[in-house]
């Protein structure tokens, strides 16, 4: 049986954008729907919002949330209106540019999420509509020679209601925003499961999860969408199908059941695991070649801009694999299964007989170096610390500036979170999307405004592969990687115990001042803050549960 933790919460617009009549002939008392409603219809008669066509045009509004959301809107009809009262045309977007579009164009779309549909509303009443991701909407009245009266429309916001208990603060309050922004885009994407995106797709892709489970660690701590959503996908996939059909999203099914024994120590649910994973370590091991070359099959994918790069590809698989047999060497070991560690130590031992190129790709760079088949202060130098943000990708990101870290290049990495995470911020996004290129920011318009004749729609016009123009999904849960990042390298918390039971703490302020917050573990929240000195030295202080055995690593930069 299914069961829901979300909860429903209304929220009134926040301004009008647009409006297709400006004279108040056709359009009267617009700003009315921007009061807090009650959601009850009632016989009083107000100032209340009215649209009216003539034989000739429709009309309508755009409203603006204020930010992303997970949900639909409810709609109050009050009296004197006709019965019924007319029928709405609903348009949800991420940005003002999608909800002027019609389906069709520039990549617009109705199929994860109906976001362009007619309704009917009563006479005297309310109704409840649509469910996708969106900060606005556009109400047009459909039918010739009519008016209708609304009282109010309010956004019928579906979310999980749990608190932030990990925190981000320091001197550079762009990378405080980018910080909040990655843990708002994971909370509004974990719904009955965890998601990618809450407009496209609303799927469980297990590769998008891992950034995604991350953040979760980092921000909420334990929570339950994490172990329903991995038992869903395995239940899904029978072995010896890959989850998602793709061979790497398996390996990062490995991946997320080691990080999230790690962070949480529930070691009854990995029990629950043993059988998969030692069934999928050892359908893995016969994708080795005997020159030590991973030959995974599946559908072969890291992430979108690497597709094309058969050479990236293999050089990320071959990491992948890597990466994987020594984390099911981990929790084979935790688990007893002696069998299964000897599979991981010669698997581990063959594929580290061959060392692919970094074939040009910043994807397979960082993978390369977290894997310690290259050097991560070769991957950094030769390819990763060139060209700025320029190749990042919003996914494989996270591994880039994992990689940098690995390099001591903490003040690269952040210098990354701040121009490419930050443009997105820059052109108004209140989430961070499914991709982003550094080069769409040259003469874009925010996608909270109406794009000026002189600008670029930055959502329409660009994007690829699955995500062409408006289809292009701006909340997006594999995006948030630079949240983790964050929380794990600049206010230096470094789990080396399962269940948090023992934490390094070893800070890397580079150019900033200060750096406080705080980090969930199962038994309560960690406290810090670091202060650089001087003399160029980092103070710490912190305060933690009595539990958690703390190592603190201070570092001069």
């Amino acid at each position: 049986m299914r069961s829901t933790s979300l909860t429903t919460k209304y929220i009134t617009p926040s301004r009008i954008v647009w409006k297709t009549d400006e004279s108040g002939e056709f359009i009267k008392n617009s700003e009315y729907v921007l009061k807090p409603g009650s959601g009850q219809a009632d016989l009083r008669r107000d100032d209340f919002l009215m649209i009216r066509n003539d034989s000739i045009s429709n009309h309508g509004i755009i409203l603006d949330f204020g930010r992303e959301i997970q949900g639909g809107i409810e709609i109050v009809a009050p009296r004197g209106n006709m019965n019924p009262a007319g029928t709405l045309r609903i348009r949800f977007g991420e940005s003002v540019a999608e909800v002027m579009s019609d389906v069709g164009e520039k990549g617009a779309t109705n199929d994860h999420a109906i976001r362009d549909f007619e309704i009917l509303v009563p006479k005297l009443g309310r109704i409840n509509v649509g469910e996708s991701g969106f900060r606005f909407v556009r109400i047009d009245l459909v039918n010739p020679n009519s008016r209708v009266f609304i009282k109010e429309i309010s956004a019928v916001f579906r979310y999980r209601d749990i608190p932030y208990k990990g925190s981000f603060k320091c001197n550079d309050q762009r990378l405080n925003d980018i910080w909040m922004t990655g843990a708002y885009t994971v909370h509004l994407n974990m719904q009955d499961y965890l998601w990618d995106g809450i407009k496209r797709d609303r799927l469980i892709w297990v590769g998008d999860m891992h950034p995604e489970v991350m953040t979760i660690n980092s921000v909420f701590g334990y929570n339950e969408v994490v172990p329903e959503t991995l038992d869903f996908v395995k239940k899904q996939t029978p072995l010896p199908n890959y989850m998602n059909g793709i061979g790497s999203y398996s390996i990062w099914w490995i991946l997320i059941q080691r990080d999230w024994y790690y962070y949480q120590g529930d070691l009854e649910y990995l029990k629950k695991q043993k059988e998969y994973l030692t069934g999928l370590l050892n359908q893995l091991s016969d994708k080795i070649k005997e020159d030590g070359s991973e030959s995974l099959d599946g559908e072969r994918f890291l992430d979108w801009p690497s597709s094309e790069n058969k050479d990236a590809i293999h050089a990320g698989l071959h990491s992948l694999m890597l990466l994987g047999f020594e984390a099911g060497k981990e929790l084979s070991e935790i688990l007893g299964d002696k069998a299964t560690v000897k599979l991981c130590e010669a698997s581990v031992k063959k594929l580290k007989k061959h060392t692919p190129s970094m074939a040009g790709s910043k994807q397979a760079a960082a993978l390369l170096a977290m894997a310690n088949l290259v050097s991560p202060e070769v991957s950094n130098k030769s390819m990763l610390a060139q060209n700025g943000v320029k190749n990042m990708s919003t996914f494989y990101g996270y591994y880039m500036l994992i990689a940098r870290a690995m390099a001591g290049d903490y003040q690269g990495a952040i210098d990354n979170i701040r121009e490419y995470w930050g443009a997105m911020l820059d052109l108004g996004a209140t989430t961070f999307w499914e991709d982003f290129n550094i080069d769409w920011k040259e003469n874009a318009a925010r996608i909270d405004e109406i794009v000026p004749e002189n600008k670029v729609d930055v959502h329409g016009e660009y994007g690829d592969y699955c995500y062409v123009g408006y289809r292009h999904s701006l909340c997006h849960g594999w995006a948030s990687g630079p949240t983790a990042w964050l929380s794990r390298y600049v206010l230096g918390v470094h789990v080396v115990d399962p269940g948090c039971k023992k934490i390094v703490i070893e800070p890397h302020l580079s150019d900033l001042n200060w750096v406080e917050g705080t980090f969930p573990t199962p038994y309560g929240l960690l406290e810090l803050r670091h202060e650089k000195l001087p003399n160029g030295s980092v103070k710490t202080t912190y305060k933690k549960p009595q539990e958690i055995e703390v190592e603190l690593v201070n570092s001069n930069e």
